[in-house]
């Protein structure tokens, strides 16, 4: 049996560390970070961790909301593709931190494309 994604980048500590670069970077982008300005950013972490689990292929349950529903309020204030992929870019250079292989990230990064539109409320 192939290792899933989740396991391969690592786990839960794995990702537990991940999704704390990641925030870091996120919360010091100009581009990006004011539609963070009013979250509970331990509460988002905590939904993020648990998404990408999900995502990733460490769980078969997810109990947060739809990407689309999760992410109104922000495109109500403008999100858009450029916001898109400065994450994109966020979360590619939290990998290549944490030492993972380029076709691991690359894969990563296919399955946070896939909901580009549904994030983007298209």
């Amino acid at each position: 049996m192939i290792d899933s994604l989740y396991e391969r980048l690592g786990g839960a500590a794995a990702i537990d560390k991940a999704v704390d670069i990641f925030y870091e970077k996120v919360l010091a982008d100009l581009r990006i970070n004011h539609f963070f300005k009013d979250l509970d950013m331990k509460r988002q972490s905590a939904m993020q961790k648990s998404f990408l689990t999900f995502a990733f292929g460490g769980s078969t349950k997810y109990d947060g909301k739809t990407m689309r529903a999760a992410h109104a309020s922000p495109v109500e204030k403008g999100l858009n593709d450029s916001h898109f992929d400065a994450v994109m870019e966020h979360l590619a250079s939290t990998l290549e931190e944490l030492s993972v292989p380029p076709e691991v990230i690359k894969e990563a990064a296919n399955i946070a494309e896939s909901v580009r539109n549904d994030v983007l409320g298209r």
